[in-house]
């Protein structure tokens, strides 16, 4: 006979010191894409986007900047690419290693006026970028929805590199594992996890 399966229910604490979200996910104008987060590497830079995804604090936003075959750029609720706040309040610390590098499309890093100015703002590589490495702290990397991240970066921008039709963030989502598939999400379907005993 099979073991029983027990219902996985996670209570939504936020508090740095609760177990940590791995994912996000964001819901846009033009498709879906998941971030797998890189908590062991930048916990507290993790935390933040984590926090400000589950506090609705994306939804509503737009990809402000987006330069072919370099990188999409988001996260800043003023959409000019000069505001945001981190959940900390202000600005907060890097958190660089030399173990994450900007290797290849779909590393995800925090945007920043300098050292030590991380707010909200956020952007996802194109391509190999190690001019950046040492520069920006990354905090993860693309786990689902490539070729969303490909399509943005595919679209007609203006001067200013500003998209010429808006790309917006309906809903950003925070998990703990793999977001389940959309088609299950909201509907009420619980995901059973096997024990084994």
């Amino acid at each position: 006979s099979s073991p029983p399966a027990t219902t996985c229910v996670t209570k939504p604490t936020m508090g740095e010191n609760a177990s940590p979200y791995t994912h996000v996910q964001f819901d846009t104008s033009i498709g879906t894409f998941t971030i797998e987060l890189y908590y062991r590497h930048a916990p507290r830079t993790c935390y933040n986007i984590s926090a400000l995804a589950h506090s609705g604090y994306y939804d509503g936003t737009i990809f402000h900047r987006i330069i072919r075959d370099f990188m999409i750029q988001g996260g800043d609720p003023t959409g000019t690419g000069r505001g945001g706040e981190s959940v900390y309040g202000g600005k907060f610390e890097d958190e660089i290693t030399r173990n994450l590098k900007h290797t290849g499309a779909g590393i995800v890093s925090m945007a920043n006026a300098g050292p030590n100015t991380n707010g909200s703002q956020f952007f996802v590589t194109l391509k190999s970028t190690p001019f950046l490495d040492g520069k920006h702290t990354i905090f993860g990397r693309i786990y689902n929805g490539m070729g969303v991240i490909q399509r943005m970066g595919m679209v007609a921008t203006d001067d200013e590199d500003r998209p010429k039709n808006a790309i917006t963030i309906h809903s950003a989502k925070s998990f703990r594992g793999p977001p389940p598939p959309k088609s299950e999400q909201g509907t009420g379907v619980q995901h059973a996890r096997i024990t084994a005993g």
